[in-house]
């Protein structure tokens, strides 16, 4: 399970666009990096939309953001066209990042159990360092959160 002040697990994942994203390609920049479970479900739509109306505030300080789920590279394409999402949405199928940061978890929904993405948060500074780490993330307010999160730290 990563936790604030270790280095940040690399990965290569392909993004809604049809490249290839590499974490460590952003050494250089602040990094959000959140997991969340599903594209287009209420709680997930209203993060990233949250998110999506904060983004230009957070580019102009020179954070990335990126958005990674189990879902298909064309379901990212679908949510973030739906939404006009303006941040890359990373597939994570086999679930091997998020295996690496600790959020691949067993839950249980109606008495079922599953396994999947507990929705958390990662700040990486520019040197790959994780410097802040939210899990069971509320989708409501968290884009605030992240921008206050920043803005304390300028």
């Amino acid at each position: 399970m990563v936790q604030e002040g270790a280095q940040a697990p690399d990965f290569l994942l392909s993004a809604d666009d049809g490249s290839k994203v590499q974490l460590s390609s952003f050494r250089g920049h602040k990094v959000v990096l959140y997991f969340y479970p599903k594209d287009d479900t209420p709680g997930c739509t209203t993060q990233a939309c949250d998110l999506r109306d904060s983004h230009a505030g957070l580019l102009a300080q020179g954070i990335v953001v990126l958005g990674v789920s189990p879902d298909s590279p064309a379901s990212h394409v679908k949510f973030r066209e739906k939404y006009q999402l303006n941040f890359p949405l990373l597939s994570d199928e086999d679930h091997g990042a998020a295996e690496a940061y600790g959020v691949w978890k067993e839950k249980s929904m109606y008495g079922r159990r599953f396994w999947g993405i507990e929705r958390s948060t990662f700040f990486i500074d520019e040197e790959g360092v994780v410097t802040e780490v939210w899990r069971k993330v509320k989708p409501e307010g968290h884009a605030e959160r992240v921008a206050g999160f920043f803005s304390q730290e300028a």
